[in-house]
């Protein structure tokens, strides 16, 4: 949710010669539609399942991939156990003010549409909070960081 996941996982797969996939464009493209279609016409607890169908097919077969997820991934205790066994699970951490500001006038999110975008980011941010630390093996504040410097800290900090 405007933490940077997409953008950091693809330069981060680039720099330690990863592969890279977004479990969100993977699911855009099996189901042939948008996430935001996907919310409109079937609801988001159809879309958290076909997360955690998506988590339950491919967590056998990603070797040396980068995957970014959608932010309301770890907040099921399932997904958090399957992505924690795929591999390292990385926070990116992003302050209210620094995702209002990255998500100001994007359209394409079904939770954030309409009016009120910093109340919405602030609840979402105070539920997800302890499912994210939960998950995560490193927390990267990515608060006036360069995308090139979010990649950097993680390579250092996971040792690779």
């Amino acid at each position: 949710m405007g933490s940077g996941k997409s953008s950091v996982g693809k330069l981060l797969s680039e720099k330690i010669n990863y592969k890279y996939g977004d479990t969100d464009e993977i699911i855009e493209n099996l189901e042939d539609m948008s996430i935001k279609k996907i919310f409109r016409i079937h609801g988001e607890d159809f879309f958290r399942d076909l997360e955690t169908g998506l988590l339950l097919s491919i967590k056998d077969s990603l070797k040396k991939t980068v995957l970014s997820t959608g932010g309301g991934m770890p907040i099921f205790e399932r997904n958090r156990e399957l992505l924690k066994n795929m591999g390292h699970v990385v926070y990116l951490q992003a302050s209210k003010s620094t995702i209002v500001e990255r998500l100001s006038g994007d359209t394409t999110r079904p939770l954030l549409k309409g009016e009120k975008l910093e109340e919405k980011v602030e609840k979402l941010l105070s539920t997800r909070l302890k499912y994210y630390e939960e998950a995560a093996d490193i927390t990267i504040n990515t608060d006036n960081k360069s995308i090139d410097d979010i990649a950097e800290e993680i390579i250092e900090k996971l040792g690779y």
